[in-house]
């Protein structure tokens, strides 16, 4: 069975204060997204899509073009597809108001991907990393989903996602016999130096072994027409907000509530990190060089 990596990369990463997705990391100059396309691909992944800004299409072809050199688990090529997040994919009923330039969020994103994607996939966040063990899981849970009503997600807990350096948005995830019942977006977790977390909006402090989504979904491709009516729904709703934007745990939450989707609850033996903040990067950068010096990583994941 093809299994597709599906990476959503349009985003700037405006508080990290640069283009984060392409901030060579590595002991070698890997970008975080290269860890993903490796761990992806000895997991049994086969495709990989980028859902980017069309003006991104040379830079990610200069950057991870040699994986049309590279082979699955199978021994066939690699297959890479691009898809572009921009207005061209918004409904003719929405008018994008005026000054306008970010796109309407993760739902938007990964709705650009229809029309290449059609086999079971995993979509995940460019500027994060998640670790081998989150996609061996997830490669083995997209074989065994039905083609509707079921899906799949990797969780982390909340003290390992959260920044010294400033608030991170995350989807604080309840479950109960290894599925999820709800995952709510919290805004504004701020991480203190004694490892306790609050919720800056409530004042209320947050578990820090609490599970939370950190964009690491598996789903069929019958999830598309889902999307779309979820999309179109929020649009009408979400009127002339220059900001408003649907993002993926609130889609899932809904069908969740709905009983129109039932999400299997994976959690990773594996390490997440990422780079919220340009003080982070120090942190990520010795973390990646630990792991290639214990051979986790060969020396370069280019070669």
């Amino acid at each position: 069975m093809q299994l597709s990596l599906v990476i959503m990369a349009a985003g700037l990463g405006s508080r990290y204060g640069g283009t984060k997705q392409v901030d060579g990391i590595g002991p070698s100059g890997e970008i975080l997204m290269e860890y993903s396309i490796h761990d992806a691909l000895r997991a049994g992944f086969g495709k990989v899509v980028f859902i980017i800004k069309p003006e991104m299409r040379e830079m990610m072809e200069s950057l991870c073009g040699y994986l049309t050199r590279r082979t699955a688990l199978d021994g066939s090529p690699v297959e890479v597809e691009y898809a572009y997040q921009d207005f061209s994919s918004i409904p003719a009923f929405y008018s994008i108001p005026q000054g306008r330039t970010r796109p309407f969020g993760t739902v938007h994103a990964l709705l650009c991907a229809a029309d290449v994607v059609r086999e079971p996939f995993c979509v995940i966040n460019a500027d994060d990393f998640y670790g081998f063990d989150a996609y061996r899981q997830m490669a083995q849970a997209l074989c065994r989903l039905p083609e509707e009503g079921r899906a799949a997600m990797v969780g982390y807990l909340l003290k390992n996602t959260a920044s010294l350096h400033g608030t991170v948005t995350r989807g604080l995830c309840a479950g109960q016999d290894g599925f999820l019942q709800s995952v709510r977006e919290t805004r504004n977790i701020q991480l203190y130096g004694d490892g306790s977390l609050r919720d800056l909006g409530t004042g209320r402090s947050l578990d820090p072994e609490a599970v939370v989504s950190m964009n690491f979904w598996g789903f069929m491709p019958s999830i598309f027409p889902v999307l779309r009516r979820d999309f179109e729904e929020f649009l009408r709703s979400a009127g002339d907000n220059p900001r408003a934007e649907r993002l993926l745990p609130e889609m899932v939450d809904d069908q969740l509530r709905q009983g129109s989707l039932e999400v299997s609850l994976l959690s990773s033996a594996g390490q997440w990190f990422g780079m919220t903040y340009r003080e982070d990067r120090e942190l990520v950068a010795r973390s990646l060089r630990r792991l290639h010096e214990s051979g986790e990583y060969p020396k370069s994941l280019r070669d």
